[in-house]
């Protein structure tokens, strides 16, 4: 009986009005037939072309192993291409590094970035950049970003209708585990970085933020927690991101994993989380959530629901054509692409 209540509300919460909002499921697929790597996590999206996505993803043997590269795999045909390595963490013949946490990303000039991680771990890693104006056909060098830049963490910049890049970011150290989000503002396409601490004193320990954009200059941040705090943590800015206010938790559950969030082009909010809080269910079910206001957020999707499992690390964009692509890890062996449509 409990697996047909299951079944059913799976299938109610796939398609429910929220407010003014309604999603549905268009497709879900695995994005490697054969994945050349037996792990893989950590999957970003962007869209390149108007018939043409692109995802990266890092892949090895294990996460933090010396293998582990970032790799990259394109649609335009109706199917992912066999993924190709884009970046390692070799640094000489004898010394090499893992590489993490790749983010894509495509600025309204046509500049394309891809960011990425390399290091022994997370507490002493440093952020490294490739970028390209051809769409993706070729690529600069790897380029190191300046010292106290890391670039995004996890979730892609997002872009002002001034231009100003906004780059969510974050450092772990391993002093009383120590977490703290900042952003980092660029105005000139990337050349140069400023760092924006956001509530530096702060008792809570987040990391990976997402951007929101609110009307008047308003943004807003969502961040995975730790220290068993078990949910979402926020802040606001009132002028573009310049200036931060404090800290505080919201009322969405988090079992210290990564979310992503968007800011739809109707204005409202989109979330892909984690329902659950630590050693409840953790990583095996995952939904996504919209909300008019940042504030109060109501589940539109259920992703997945299962008792054991990890399904985690979503990105999420909006297509120019309106619908909703996410991607998430998979069990840790592959990467799942959904596509929900909004009703008109």
């Amino acid at each position: 009986m409990k697996k047909i209540e299951t079944v059913i509300g799976l299938l109610f919460l796939s398609v429910i009005c929220t407010g003014q909002i309604t999603l549905h499921k268009v497709s879900d697929e695995l994005v490697f037939n054969a994945p050349p790597f037996p792990s893989c996590h950590a999957s970003t999206i962007v869209q390149v072309t108007p018939d043409k996505f692109m995802l990266a993803v890092f892949g090895g043997t294990r996460e933090s192993n010396k293998d582990v590269c970032i790799w990259l795999s394109t649609k335009g045909n109706g199917e992912w291409s066999k993924p190709v390595i884009i970046a390692d963490g070799i640094i000489n013949d004898t010394l090499r590094y893992p590489c993490w946490n790749p983010v894509l990303f495509k600025a309204k000039e046509g500049k394309l970035f891809l960011f990425y991680k390399v290091g022994p771990d997370e507490t002493v890693w440093w952020g490294m950049v490739r970028t390209s104006t051809n769409d993706g056909k070729t690529w600069t060098f790897p380029e190191r970003l300046p010292e106290g830049i890391l670039g995004p963490i996890k979730n892609k910049p997002v872009q002002l209708a001034n231009g100003t890049i906004l780059s969510p970011s974050s450092v772990e150290t391993n002093e009383h585990n120590n977490w703290k989000v900042h952003i980092e503002k660029s105005t000139d396409l990337g050349k140069t970085w400023q760092f924006i601490p956001v509530d530096p004193k702060t008792e809570f320990n987040v990391i990976q933020p997402s951007i929101l954009i609110h009307p008047h200059k308003k943004l807003q941040i969502l961040c995975r927690s730790s220290n068993n705090l078990n949910v979402i943590v926020q802040a606001f800015s009132e002028d573009n991101g310049n200036n931060w206010g404090a800290l505080t938790k919201t009322d969405l559950p988090n079992p210290d994993s990564g979310t992503d969030a968007i800011t739809l082009k109707s204005g409202w909010h989109l979330l892909v989380y984690n329902p659950t809080i630590r050693g409840k269910g953790g990583r095996a079910k995952l939904n996504v959530a919209v909300s008019n206001d940042g504030i109060k957020w109501s589940d539109a999707v259920v992703l997945e629901n299962e008792e054991k499992g990890e399904f985690s690390y979503p990105a999420v964009i909006q297509a120019k054509d309106g619908k909703v692509h996410i991607t998430y890890t998979y069990n840790r062996v592959n990467v799942k692409h959904v596509v929900l449509e909004l009703a008109k």
